[in-house]
């Protein structure tokens, strides 16, 4: 299974961006798993961000909620982050993330790096 990421970048505070991933594998039947995205900022644990549930139930992080959005596409096998009114404190490198409701990873992606600058 490989879940590949796109979309990071350096923007300034208040910008917006989006990422991608896209989900591919010969036994991964994308619509069974609940996808989203996790960070890791310099010296801290990686924590979760969002996800949708293969259900489609949508659950935040609260330092992000009303900013971003994650959303499905299960005929392209993609999920997206919608990042918007970016903040420093936002910077890190995203991961997708494939598992269970529960907050249960099996697969990760390999991370792009979003940084904002204030």
């Amino acid at each position: 299974v490989q879940l590949l990421e796109s979309g990071g970048g350096s923007v300034q505070a208040g910008a917006s961006l989006r990422l991608s991933c896209v989900a591919s594998g010969r036994a991964f039947t994308f619509s069974h798993y609940t996808m989203g995205w996790f960070r890791q900022a310099p010296g801290k644990n990686r924590e979760f961000v969002a996800h949708v549930k293969w259900k489609g139930g949508l659950e935040y992080a609260d330092s992000v909620k009303g900013r971003f959005t994650v959303s499905r596409d299960n005929a392209k096998n993609t999920v997206n982050l919608e990042m918007n009114s970016l903040k420093p404190e936002d910077t890190a490198v995203y991961f997708c993330a494939a598992g269970d409701d529960y907050g249960s990873v099996e697969f990760w992606g390999q991370g792009t790096q979003v940084t904002v600058s204030s």
